[in-house]
């Protein structure tokens, strides 16, 4: 079968399409959902108009590769990411979802994302330049930019369908979910992390820090969403780490910087981005795939 190259948004005509995120589109098949994982990219919270070519099957197939390297310590909502094992319904559409979509199982998502931080860096390396902490948690002075904790940082937020997920402290997560089911998320977001991190360095890939979602069927806790994708995780290469500055990264940090050198506002609309940046953050997307997973995405 072959993949289309891009899609910025699906069109499956029989299918009971049920709404539609930053980058994945969703329909309801009754007892399952059809998660379809298009092209598209966002920045700042806004959806760019240029689709990045092979980025949804990146993503798709980076999430069941870590869906079934964790399955031994984490349920994962996964029933199937090849489309000829899915339903006809889905499987007459497999020209468009070839490669780019996931049948899941229906769970009931907990109200949060559980944050691991590994080293301080990004919105972490503010916030502790600005008040010595991250999230709320206080952390000796002199750290640098990029510098690794001696053990990772569990820092919750609340979901945002639009606009910026909220920071929120570990207190604040036990009063939303109780405490049982916050400090079992904690542990299992921290258990998994350092599981992930440690097959990522063995293929020369430091994760830096990742973002879990989390659902309850029948009383289980199942990982839900993505996972340890570009989109979710910062990863970095390994060879040229050095604590005490940025660290190059294997996401949209090209699209980013782009958008900064054009003092975009960072409102819709969004700008078209130049096809020198699009092919630079396509390749970005197929190298964390290549060197995480051991095998170039095929097509």
């Amino acid at each position: 079968m072959g993949a289309q190259k891009t899609l910025l948004r699906s069109e499956l005509p029989g299918l009971p399409y049920l709404k539609s995120g930053k980058v994945r589109d969703m329909y309801d098949l009754g007892d399952a959902l059809l998660i379809v994982v298009t092209d598209r990219i966002s920045a700042f919270d806004v959806v760019l108009p240029n689709a990045i070519p092979h980025k949804g099957r990146v993503l798709n197939g980076l999430s069941a590769f870590w869906f079934r390297f964790l399955e031994k310590k984490i349920r994962h909502h996964m029933i199937a990411d090849d489309v000829r094992k899915m339903p006809e319904p889905v499987r007459r559409h497999a020209d468009v979802l070839d490669g780019r979509s996931m049948l899941v199982r229906k769970v009931t998502p907990f109200p949060v994302e559980c944050v691991v931080r590994g080293y301080l860096a990004g919105s972490g390396w503010k916030d502790y330049r600005a008040s010595g902490a991250v999230c709320g948690i206080k952390l000796p002075p002199g750290l640098r930019e990029s510098e690794r904790f001696p053990e990772p940082l569990f820092t919750p937020s609340t979901k945002a369908d639009v606009g910026h997920d909220e920071n929120i402290s570990f207190d604040r997560m036990v009063a939303i979910l109780g405490r049982e089911t916050a400090e079992t998320l904690r542990r299992m977001s921290i258990d998994i992390y350092k599981a992930a991190a440690d097959h990522a360095r063995s293929r020369g890939i430091i994760l830096c820090d990742t973002k879990f979602e989390f659902g309850s069927a029948n009383g289980e806790i199942i990982l839900i969403d993505e996972a340890l994708t570009p989109d979710s995780s910062r990863f970095w290469p390994q060879e040229g780490y050095e604590p005490g500055k940025a660290q190059p990264s294997f996401d949209k940090q090209f699209v980013r910087d782009y958008l900064e050198s054009i003092k975009w506002n960072k409102a819709p609309p969004a700008p078209l981005l130049p096809e020198e940046i699009v092919q630079k953050t396509a390749q970005r997307y197929l190298d964390a795939y290549r060197l995480i997973t051991g095998t170039a995405l095929a097509g």
